[in-house]
C-alpha cells in the first residue's frame, strides 16, 4: 500500500465533492505534529488527539502536552487530552521490557494509542489518524496496518499516512525552529530511554 498515494486520491475526490470530512488526529508531540497539521489543514476540520501513555514520566508528558497545545493555538486548533496514565502502558507492555526500539513493544504501544484514537473517532468523526507516521524511526507500513485493523474494530474510518513522504519531516524541523518547539530525543517511554 503506498499510504500518500492513497492519501492524495481521497483528498482530490473530497475536492471534486466539494466537501471537508472531520478528522481526529493522534498526535504524540508537536514537532510531529507540526507538519502533518500544515499539510492536513487544508483538506480536513482537525482535531487532535494527545493520547501516549507510554510518556511514562509525568512531568515529560505536561511538557509535550503544553507544546502541542501552544502549537495548535499558532494553527487554530482544538486539542483533547486523553490523560495522563502511570501504570497503562506498563501494564500493557509486561513481558516485553527487554525488546529493542522498534521491535515488539512498539507495536504493542502503537496499537494502544491507535486503537483508543479509533474508539474516540469512532461514530463522531468522519476518519482518524496519527502522526507517528512521520518519524524516519518508526514504521508506516505497520503503523497503517494497525490504524486499519483497530478502525475495524471499532467501526471508525482509518486514513493512511506517510508524513516522511513529500519532505514531511524535513518540514517538521524547518516548523519546529519556526515555532521554537521543544524537540525530545527519545519517544517517550523509559525503555526508548535505553541505549540499546
Amino acid at each position: 500500500m503506498n499510504a500518500q498515494m492513497e492519501l492524495d486520491k481521497l483528498i482530490e475526490k473530497n475536492k471534486a465533492r466539494g466537501i471537508t470530512p472531520s478528522l481526529l488526529l493522534h498526535a504524540c508531540c508537536a514537532p510531529c505534529a507540526s507538519y502533518p497539521l500544515e499539510y492536513l489543514s487544508e483538506h480536513f476540520d482537525v482535531t487532535l488527539f494527545y493520547y501516549n501513555p507510554n510518556i511514562t514520566d509525568e512531568s515529560e508528558y505536561q511538557k509535550r502536552l503544553l507544546e502541542l497545545r501552544r502549537l495548535a493555538h499558532e494553527f487554530g486548533f482544538y486539542v483533547i487530552d486523553g490523560g495522563y496514565s502511570e501504570n497503562l502502558f506498563f501494564d500493557t507492555v509486561k513481558g516485553y521490557e527487554q525488546e529493542p526500539e522498534r521491535g515488539s513493544r512498539c507495536k504493542i504501544c502503537f496499537e494502544l494509542r491507535l486503537r483508543e484514537t479509533a474508539k474516540q473517532a469512532s461514530g463522531k468523526y468522519d476518519y482518524f489518524a496519527t502522526t507517528l507516521t512521520l518519524s524516519p524511526l518508526k514504521n508506516a507500513t505497520l503503523i497503517n496496518e494497525l490504524g486499519e485493523a483497530t478502525g475495524k474494530e471499532t467501526g471508525a474510518k482509518y486514513l493512511p499516512t506517510d508524513f516522511k513522504k513529500k519532505g514531511g519531516y524535513l518540514r517538521s524541523i524547518e516548523l519546529s525552529k519556526k515555532y521554537d518547539l521543544y524537540r525530545q530525543n527519545y519517544c517517550g517511554c523509559v525503555f526508548s530511554k535505553r541505549k540499546d
